[in-house]
């Protein structure tokens, strides 16, 4: 399906057409002391005015990136990481920006969902009689790219791209395949102004009608709508490469299938199928597949889906409706709102439209905690439940602390994106303003807890001094306890209550600690189990742990098992990981596993997996996110990448070709228990 064109962009062909406009923008900007809207909707005009029509073989929905000027330039300065720069300002500007407002990661907006629905059902001009002067410039230069494309199709004979190109963006899609052109030429524009991490949505929801449509009146097959959708796919991996934050791959553009409407009434469709055929057919990294499930979801759905699973992507991933919006709700989401939730760049929870909430802020590290706790409260604690009054008054701390650091948040005006939202500058806020902070390293700061709990308080066998030593000396000298923490003693995954309550505790406290905090915004501020990049970083911060973990071994991905935990199998860790109350978790972070790529051979272990996956719904688990990997292909990967150019691997909360990661990355994937159903 689409064999040509998928080649063509996994070869990279299409870099040949790229160039930079060598044009300083923020320079001239500055010199002409320009305001912030006039500055992106400037830049963007000459950017679409400098674009080249391109149509790659065998491709049908068009819109190519031929000019990749960075939307950021890292900048390294004595004392920090790096200065986030957006080329319309300079650095000195940028500075006094950043002194100002705290800006969050690179300035632009982020992980907001526009009302695509809309765009489909009015077009372009409708929204340009609403907009302003920067954004009526801004849908004047896209409808003239658009024409000088539709122009060179019908120079090459492409009659039938440019008649679709005579309709939209102009006007609203009257058919599944204008539908998709439209939705390309804005997902096109966003990134062009700026903005990343641009998110598909409810994309069943809101292009389903017109696939609907087209069957119903017999105007398309399933069959030609598949390759239409795959052309479409397509069309989101070209540049895969132009934005990520960490690692390459980590850019966002991630869909969400499945749910319930405004009324609580399941609405998987037929787009939603033919969503997850065309990701297992093309086996690539974009878009990201989620599916919402709940208690009475079909068995026929989570077949379906990890039959995806079982090609490699590390998607589908599943979150829950019954916990997620019972959730929001008590955030104070409004209903019609809470059922209409998406899932972000990662597995963050967001609100199309009307949410403007930042879901990302900050990383609270239980296992630094647990440190510090371990070697300045242990020593002369008498009891745990001591201890333990130590790690919530922390965890209060830090909350706070990274709460209070984010005052006077400022986000770059977007005179296009912005036009399609309700409120008159989302840039500003929306109907929910809240606050999204992860937790990491749970197993680790259970399973060591767990650990002081059994041999100081209750066995009293090991002594504070000789613990502390033990793990200050990253357990060398110490072989025999090492191998007591390591493998013999509680850990999460196990279904073992000694340290799943303890588990429990910790989170409830964290959603505690959140509770009371309040944004500059206004908004509530909402506890996640995502790591992200941060089971590394947070790792380093630092040495050994009281559970064994030795020093530079990274935390367990998001909300999963120590890495070295040696845990029963998969149905004991679900068991393990459903039992607090995650609602109180609302902003998302996923059960991850891990699978040997043999399980999925006979069908047999894709009807395991379905089943498993039911069941982590059942019992109320929030998210699930599921890698199919083999340990011994990914070592020869890193061997011999030019073997394995379009080996996937599950990251955090999105997919990668493993061969681009740093080495970290790489080891951490290797690192992962491999389970089998």
């Amino acid at each position: 399906m689409k064999e040509q064109l998928r080649s063509y962009i996994l070869g990279k062909q299409h870099f040949q057409f790229r160039k930079s406009s060598g044009i300083d923008f923020g320079a001239d900007f500055a010199a002409r002391n320009l305001p912030d809207r006039a500055r992106v909707a400037e830049r963007f005009v000459k950017l679409c005015a400098l674009e080249t029509p391109v149509f790659m073989p065998d491709e049908e929905i068009v819109f190519t990136r031929t000019m990749v000027d960075k939307n950021a330039i890292f900048i390294k300065e004595e004392g920090k990481d790096r200065i986030d720069l957006p080329t319309i300002y300079t650095v000195d500007e940028w500075k006094q920006v950043k002194n100002e407002h705290f800006i969050h990661e690179a300035g632009f907006l982020s992980n907001v969902v526009p009302d695509y629905g809309a765009i489909l059902d009015h077009g372009l001009l409708y929204f340009r009689e609403k907009a302003d002067e920067y954004g009526k410039m801004m849908i004047d230069a896209l409808i003239d790219l658009a024409d000088r494309y539709a122009a060179e199709a019908r120079n090459l004979g492409k009659n039938d791209i440019a008649e679709v190109l005579k309709r939209v963006p102009r006007y609203s899609a009257t058919s599944f395949r204008e539908a998709l052109q439209l939705l390309r030429i804005c997902n096109f524009a966003i990134w062009l102004e700026g903005n990343y991490h641009v998110i598909q949505g409810r994309f069943d929801q809101y292009c389903g009608k017109f696939l609907e449509n087209d069957l119903k009146d017999g105007k398309i097959t399933e069959e030609r709508a598949l390759e239409l959708l795959c052309d479409y796919f397509l069309a989101l991996n070209k540049d895969t490469d132009l934005y990520f934050s960490i690692q390459r791959g980590d850019n966002g553009q991630s869909i969400t299938l499945g749910g319930v409407d405004k009324d609580g009434k399941p609405v998987f469709n037929a787009l939603s199928r033919l969503c997850l055929l065309a990701s297992k057919e093309l086996k690539v990294i974009d878009p990201k597949i989620n599916i919402r499930a709940d208690k009475n979801t079909p068995i026929d759905i989570y077949r379906i889906g990890s039959e995806l699973t079982a090609v490699g992507l590390g998607f589908p991933q599943y979150t829950n409706d019954d916990t997620v919006i019972a959730g929001l709700l008590e955030k104070g989401y409004e209903l019609e709102d809470a059922r209409n939730y998406c899932i972000a760049a990662c597995w963050e929870i967001i609100v199309p439209i009307v949410g403007a909430d930042v879901i990302n802020v900050g990383a609270l590290s239980f296992a630094k905690i647990v440190d510090n706790v371990f070697h300045n409260v242990l020593p002369t604690a008498q009891s745990f439940d001591e201890l333990f009054a130590a790690i919530e008054g922390l965890v209060n701390k830090e909350s706070r602390a990274i709460v209070e650091r984010i005052q006077n948040l400022w986000f770059i005006p977007s005179p296009f994106y912005g036009l399609f939202f309700p409120v008159p500058d989302i840039s500003k806020g929306g109907k929910y303003n809240n606050l999204g902070m992860h937790g990491t390293g749970i197993s680790t700061a259970s399973d060591s807890l767990a650990a002081i709990k059994k041999y100081v308080f209750d066995e009293k066998s090991i002594s504070p001094a000789e613990y502390i030593a033990a793990v200050d000396a990253n357990f060398v000298g110490y072989d025999d306890l090492l191998a007591k923490l390591r493998y013999n003693s509680p850990k999460m995954g196990n279904d073992d209550d000694f340290v799943d309550s303890i588990a429990i505790r910790l989170m409830d406290c964290f959603s505690k600690a959140l509770k009371p905090l309040r944004s500059c915004r206004g908004g509530q501020v909402r506890a996640g189990t995502g790591s992200a990049m941060y089971y590394l970083w947070h790792a380093e911060e630092i040495g050994a742990s009281p559970d064994g973990r030795r020093k530079g071994e990274g935390l367990g991905t998001n909300y999963s098992p120590s890495l070295f935990a040696q845990c029963k199998g998969p149905l004991s860790i679900v068991k393990s990981f459903t039992k607090p109350e995650l609602k109180n978790i609302a902003n998302g972070g996923p059960l991850t596993l891990e699978f040997l790529s043999n399980t999925f051979d006979n069908p047999e272990g894709v009807e395991k997996l379905a089943q498993l996956v039911r069941m982590f719904v059942q019992l109320g688990g929030h998210q699930v996110q599921l890698n199919t990997v083999d340990a011994g292909v990914l070592r020869d990967a890193q061997k011999n990448p030019e073997k394995y150019p379009q080996l996937v691997v599950r990251i955090w909360g999105w997919s990668a070709y493993f061969v681009e990661l740093d080495k970290a990355y790489q080891d951490h994937v290797i690192a992962r228990t491999e389970y089998a159903l």
